[in-house]
């Protein structure tokens, strides 16, 4: 079947995805130690809120709840074993964020499943591969428009995630790496690594989110870009590294206009998505928008 996120890419229009869920969330009540997913079920009017006003922000693609939405992920919390039934509410809330803007697609999200694989930690390759097949199957039943690995660090991981994606169909997906340490991930993975391995896998674009600075984002996209020209970059960033104001909370130091000027730089290294990781409210994203499209 034809998927409209590769036929809007392919056309070569830049599209704009969404902000931040979790940052976003906490400004909105969602205390330290409780996952976004809980209030999938909880509280979906507060999850619905934020995706709509990223909409109304501009967004030409959301992602849903469901970056901690493995079993693994879940597993010794209220929602163990009811990953399927999150994943699914999930999906529909996006759809009700996007019922008067039926041209903004649903990303189905799957983050890292919170532990690491033998022989550095305890996991199996074949229980994480099963748990995201879970998720994945969940996602695309739901009718999301594409999928996309996030926030990923290692290339076992990302790779069994991958293999699970592919066992649901032929839906397009993203894998998207977080170099936390400037331009390696936590594993010492570098950009070199990830184009290598995944692009040749059918991968419809390579990503990069989360991380440090925009200036090493900026570096991310150009290695990419370097590395497999003219294939579809999605970028990211983080509003900054968070510090604390005078009264302990959380904060971003990065404006909307300076998330909008790094935009267009990433545009102009290869980047055909563009958006924002932590920090990043729908104020951040109507100036990527209104920045991007000129308007």
């Amino acid at each position: 079947m034809p998927y409209r996120f590769l036929e809007r890419l392919n056309s070569g229009k830049i599209l704009i995805s969404d902000g931040a869920t979790g940052t976003n969330l906490q400004k909105a009540g969602l205390k330290a130690g409780v996952s976004p997913e809980a209030w999938v079920m909880e509280k979906p009017e507060k999850i619905l809120e934020l995706e709509k006003a990223f909409v109304q922000a501009g967004s030409d693609i959301i992602l849903t709840c469901t970056f901690g939405g493995t079993n693994l992920r879940l597993a010794g919390s209220n929602y163990s074993g009811r990953a399927v039934e999150i994943n699914h509410k999930a999906v529909e809330i996006a759809q009700a964020a996007i019922a008067d803007n039926p041209d903004v697609m649903i990303a189905g999200s799957l983050g890292p499943v919170g532990g690491l694989l033998k022989p550095f930690g305890p996991l199996e390759i074949e229980a994480v591969r099963s748990s995201y097949a879970e998720q994945a199957k969940a996602l695309v039943e739901a009718g999301v428009d594409l999928l996309v690995i996030e926030t990923q660090f290692s290339i076992e991981e990302a790779q069994a995630a991958l293999e699970a994606v592919r066992a649901t169909g032929d839906i397009p997906v993203v894998v998207s790496f977080s170099y936390d340490r400037g331009v390696r991930t936590m594993m010492g993975v570098q950009p070199a690594q990830v184009t290598k391995t995944f692009i040749p896998s059918g991968i419809s674009a390579v990503g990069t989110n989360c991380g440090t600075s925009l200036e090493n984002m900026e570096k991310i996209v150009n290695q990419y870009a370097e590395l497999a020209p003219g294939f579809p970059i999605w970028a990211k960033p983080n509003a900054g590294l968070p510090g604390l104001d005078a009264n302990g909370e959380t904060v971003y130091n990065i404006t909307p206009e300076q998330m909008g000027e790094a935009s267009l730089k990433f545009i102009g290294s290869g980047a055909r998505v563009v958006g924002g990781c932590c920090g990043n409210t729908p104020g951040h994203i109507s100036m990527i928008a209104r920045m991007v499209r000129k308007v």
